[in-house]
């Protein structure tokens, strides 16, 4: 038997008596943060609301924004340059994103170093959202804050804070740029899916690759002939200036996807294998780049299995991504299978009523095939709210009339789709449909837009 030694139960006796106070005392600290945090703390000051009658303007359909100068908030004036060029980098990005009304910058300057309320701006620049912050520098070290305003509601959307060391001044400006334009675009414009975008435009000349792939996406979910022509010259430029970047073989892919689609190729053949072959040089850079791009390709060849199972892949890896969404209910579209589809385009919807005009004009696709049309002529023309050039919703719109007995709205239609395109024949639109799985509905569909005034020749080639 071994004999304890002297002292030693005294010992542990009086290191658990200090785990247990120590542990009290933990308790007691996070209740007091929870506390202070939740209820003792004071409350951020209210923000007055903004009345929509007192607008000088009318609030735009689009989301708006007001990009205020950021305040400078160290003790040297000559860091204004610096405020005013995050700004002005801010205001500059956000006016190249797509369906989104940003006030110009000679506007929000004039309330550089005024006292004024977020109600005023908003007011008087006739906007909803009002974008706000300010710089602190001490030696080497910055601290940027950011916060965006609803203030028709009166309350805060985000707000968030930068620190960061202070080397290069151009390179900081267009990282924070990167930072606050995504935010934007998660917000407004493109939902979850901008936030995985941003991992792709590192370095010096992130921001201008970053910036010519959102104004060369602008042109083309346009969906024209000449708005494809300015997306293929803006991809191209992406890929030259970022070669690694996997989405600017994307971007170009769609181009030659739309190539397609709108007839404006001499080699339908060659142009589908061009978009594929982008599309997997795409995928050798990122695995998940391009599987809603694939998708869109194998629907129009008419493998429906494999567009499916892209479209499935596409929303495997962007799970909340409104184009992967998009694309694997077009997918569906074309396999008829109309009823699944319908509440995948109504989910990307939800997740941004601002979405490109292919979301809406999927839905009344979907629509014109299970009824009621009436419904479907609302997504078409929601569609053309968003692209009003967007010739394939202009056809879908028309034949939704059509089938409806409203001649007179069919047929104003059809002028539409002609003032785009003078040349536009059914002979030519049909050979760039996938392959049908339900031949009678596309009969149904070829025979209304031949009821609504579009011939089956171009208007040059009719005896």
């Amino acid at each position: 038997m071994v004999a304890k030694k002297k002292g030693t139960g005294l010992k542990q006796g009086a290191g658990r008596k200090m785990a247990v106070t120590g542990l009290v005392v933990a308790l007691v600290v996070v209740f007091g943060v929870a506390l202070w945090q939740f209820f003792l703390r004071p409350a951020a000051p209210p923000i007055e609301k903004a009345d929509p009658k007192q607008m000088a303007l009318p609030l735009p359909e689009l989301p708006s924004i007001a990009v205020l100068p950021f305040t400078n908030m160290s003790e040297d004036p000559k860091q204004e340059f610096l405020c005013d060029g995050i700004t002005e980098n801010i205001i500059t990005a956000l006016s190249k994103v797509p369906r989104l009304f940003v006030i110009a910058r000679n506007s929000t300057f004039a309330y550089k170093g005024k006292p004024v309320k977020v109600k005023q701006i908003s007011e008087e620049l006739g906007v909803q959202y009002v974008l706000e912050g300010s710089v602190q520098r001490s030696a080497d070290r910055i601290r940027i804050n950011a916060q965006l305003i609803d203030a028709l509601k009166g309350h805060h959307i985000w707000a968030e804070r930068y620190d960061r060391n202070l080397t290069d001044i151009f390179a900081l400006q267009d990282e924070i740029t990167i930072k606050i334009l995504t935010a934007v675009r998660v917000k407004f414009t493109e939902g979850e899916q901008a936030s995985t975008i941003e991992k792709y435009f590192k370095g010096k000349q992130g921001l201008d690759c970053y910036l010519k792939l959102i104004e060369a996406y602008g042109h083309i979910q346009r969906w024209n002939v000449e708005d494809n022509n300015l997306g293929r010259r803006l991809a191209e430029e992406t890929i030259a200036m970022c070669p690694e970047t996997p989405l600017g073989y994307v971007a170009l892919g769609w181009v030659y996807h739309h190539d397609y689609a709108l007839g404006n190729t001499k080699s339908p053949k060659e142009t589908l294998e061009k978009s594929i072959e982008l599309a997997q040089k795409a995928l050798a850079l990122d695995v998940s780049a391009a599987h809603g791009l694939l998708c869109a390709l194998y629907a129009i060849k008419g493998e429906h299995d494999k567009a499916i199972a892209e479209g499935e892949m596409a929303v495997s890896f962007d799970p909340g991504g409104i184009d992967a969404l998009n694309e694997y209910a077009w997918s569906l579209n074309h396999a008829s299978r109309w009823e699944e589809a319908i509440p995948l385009f109504q989910k990307a919807i939800r997740l941004n009523p601002f979405g490109k005009s292919s979301i809406y004009r999927g839905l009344g696709s979907a629509l014109l095939n299970t009824g009621p049309i009436e419904e479907a002529v609302l997504a078409y023309k929601k569609a053309v709210q968003r692209s009003p050039n967007d010739i394939v919703s202009h056809i879908g719109l028309a034949a939704a009339y059509s089938m409806m007995g409203q001649e007179k709205e069919a047929r104003i239609e059809a002028a539409e789709v002609f003032k785009i395109n003078p040349k536009f024949s059914l002979d030519n639109f049909s050979k760039t449909l996938p392959p049908a799985k339900d031949q009678s509905k596309r009969d149904a569909f070829i025979y209304a837009l031949r009821q609504a005034g579009l011939q089956d020749k171009p208007p040059t080639a009719q005896p």
